[in-house]
Formats: C-alpha cells, structure tokens, sequence
C-alpha cells in the first residue's frame, strides 16, 4: 500500500472554503455531506451549520444551508435554514431532478412539537428559483424522527429514504429503531417498514438504493444479530410491498462492524460497503456481500492507510473502488488520530491513499471527511471535509488522477 501526502501523479485543489473570516459564516459551515454535479460543471450540497441565529436545537453557528458552486469555486447559497418549520442541520445531501429541482432532507426542524421542541426532521424540495418546500414533517413515533440521510427519486417522483429514530416505538425504550420511508410527489409519507432491533437491525445512518425490480438496499449500524451490545449492524433489501430481508448481520469479528455508510451494487449483483470498526486493528473495513449473502473483507483499514470510513463507496468501469475515512493518513494532527484520507481499492485488494488531509491551508487541507466522493468522466473525484481549510470550516476539493 502506498502512503504519502497526495499520491504521485495526483492534484489536490480546494474549490472552496467555507467561512474563510470567521463565524458567523453567513455562507455556510461544516459540510457533513458530499457533493452532486450537474451537466455544466456545477455543484451542490449542503453544510451543517452557516447563517445568523442561534436554532431551537441549540446549534450557535447557524441551522444550515444549501450552496451552488461553480466550475471556476463561485459560490452562491441557494437557501439557509432557520431551524423552524422549514428544517434545520441537513446532515444528508440533495439530489436534483430533469427541472433543476433538489430534495433533500434535516435532521432537526419541521414539526416543533416533536422533539422537545427542536422538531424531528423534514423532507423538503428547493425549486431553480430557490422557493422551499416540506414536503413532509417527521413527528416521531410510528412515523419516524431525525433522517441522517439525504433521499433517491424513482421515475415517478418518489423520494425514499431512512430515518434514525421512530417506527416500531417498542424499541429503543420507546425512541424507535428507524424506518425506511417513502413521500410521494404530493407529500404523502409511508412507513414502508420500521426497525425492530434484532434480528433485522436497528438505526439505520445512510440511505437507501434501488435496484430495477423496486428493491431498496441499505444499512443498519447497529442491531442484527451479532454479539455487539447493540447489535453490530446489518446490510438489509426491503421489496416494494415492504418485506425485509437481512441480507448480512454482522458478527464484529474480522467481518466488521456498525455499518455508518450506505452501499452500493454491482451487476452481478454484488454490494460493497464499509463498516467503522472491527478487521484486524478494529479501524474499518470494506467489504463485498454476493448474491448468495456471503461476505468477503476486501480490506482492513490500518492508521497510515485510513481509519473509521464513515461513508459509503463509488465503483469505477475497471472495478476500482474509491471513499474516504474520518481518520488517520500520515498526518499526525487533528487530535493525534490523524485527519482523514481519500483512498482508491484496487480489484486485487491493493490500497493507495490518493492524499491525506493535514487539517492547514495547502495542498492537503481538509480534515475530519464524513462523506464519500463523486467521480466525473476524466476520473476527477471531488468531496467536501467537514473541517480544516484556512479558518478550520470545512472545504469542497478536486482531487485530480
């Protein structure tokens, strides 16, 4: 495996960073998740925190935002919450539809009877001309509480996605263990099933896909059946009528455990995934479920190479895979732990670290990734860093071959 700042043959370039002066970071702050492109070059996303006032959860840098960024690292934000009835901390990002409409989903705001008052998390559609919609306002219990993730959109306008808490309230001592949801076109929301805990598997962090027959497939991070206190998490398929089937529960021996990434699927059918801990120095793994349920550990993280990926994968023609971890590379800053890294998985099991973040201004700044990256068709990849850049709030980067 190879470790060094940025790999040989790579660029590392920062379009933007975020709140450059200082709070209170009208612009935005602390992306937690990634980054779409559209056909011209453009990006979006969202950031945890940016914009005035202090939200009902408690958040003093701001509820949230929506941005736009150029080709050339031009900025514009499209929308900053306010922590109300419109949402507040989109920790999951948005997809655009063929209109140039996004959705997306917050964590906080909406209904604020639920909650304690800092509401239980929205679904919500920004129009080209930056109107916002809820779409629907979680209100705990059996309907569902606190998404982490953002939605996918199938050929009708169906948004699907997950919530952490909610649905079966007999679990979690009564917080619920998470739903999988759909909301239509008009709004309305359907439970399509909520988590029990074990076996099937409790809190589900990422999203969900869809495969071509209506099937959803994601992640649990905890429950299952495996012997963790909690349940060590579960790669799930749920069908359009809603059944689930656990399709891997993992032990938290060598195979890895709690699943915080979503996963992807090949062809053959195949899903690849990572989990937060466990392998052999319990830092992460990536991992391969067949069709036949069986699971293969592609990879165990070690500090120089990676630790603790947070977030899922993106697979490339050759089979190459491509993410980032929430820690280690060769940097000993950020704590000691080292501040993250973007990494490629070759189809031998071979790892590169393509640049590992040093949390400073630079060629390696960025610290702290808990989103994955994109790919474009020159084999570009960008992502966001949750931290570091020039005053220590986050970035956008290019990362190019």
């Amino acid at each position: 495996m190879l470790f060094a700042p940025c790999a040989q043959a790579q660029t590392y370039k920062v379009l933007r960073n975020f709140c450059p002066s200082g709070p209170p970071c009208l612009n935005g702050a602390n992306p937690y998740a990634g980054v779409i492109q559209d056909a011209k070059g453009n990006f979006y996303g969202t950031t945890l925190g940016g914009s005035k006032g202090t939200c009902n959860y408690g958040q003093t840098r701001g509820c949230g935002t929506i941005f736009r960024l150029s080709k050339s690292g031009r900025e514009a934000v499209l929308y900053r919450f306010t922590g109300g009835s419109d949402g507040g901390a989109p920790y999951g990002g948005v997809i655009q539809d063929s209109q140039g409409n996004l959705y997306g989903t917050t964590y906080y705001g909406g209904d604020l009877s639920c909650g304690s008052g800092a509401g239980c998390g929205t679904v919500f559609k920004l129009s080209k001309t930056g109107k916002e919609t809820v779409l629907h306002a979680f209100k705990g219990g059996t309907d569902g509480a606190n998404p982490y993730a953002g939605v996918i959109q199938d050929a009708k306008g169906s948004l699907y996605g997950t919530t952490y808490y909610g649905g079966d309230v007999s679990c979690d001592s009564g917080a619920g263990c998470g739903t999988v949801f759909k909301v239509s076109k008009t709004g309305k929301e359907t439970v399509m099933y909520g988590f029990t805990g074990a076996p099937d598997g409790s809190n589900p962090t990422a999203g969900v896909i869809r495969d071509d027959k209506g099937n959803l497939y994601g992640t649990t991070k905890y429950g299952g059946s495996g012997e963790c206190d909690n349940g060590c998490g579960t790669v799930f398929k749920l069908s359009e009528t809603g059944k689930e089937t656990v399709v891997y529960s993992f032990k938290g021996e060598a195979d890895g455990l709690y699943p915080n990434g979503g996963v992807i699927r090949d062809g053959e059918g195949n899903l690849y995934g990572t989990t937060t801990g466990d392998g052999l120095p319990n830092v992460g793994t990536v991992f391969r479920i067949s069709r036949a349920r069986e699971e293969t550990m592609l990879y165990s993280f070690d500090s120089g190479g990676g630790a603790f990926p947070l977030a899922g994968l993106i697979r490339d023609a050759k089979g190459n895979l491509y993410g980032t971890t929430n820690a280690g590379g060769v940097y000993e800053g950020c704590g000691g732990g080292g501040c993250g890294v973007v990494f490629k998985l070759d189809s031998t099991r071979h790892e590169t670290v393509l640049c590992s973040f040093n949390g400073q201004s630079g060629c390696t700044s960025g610290a702290f990734p808990f989103a994955g990256v994109i790919q474009d068709s020159k084999g570009n990849l960008y992502g966001t860093a949750w931290g570091g850049g020039t005053s220590g709030w986050g970035v956008v980067f290019k990362l190019t071959p």
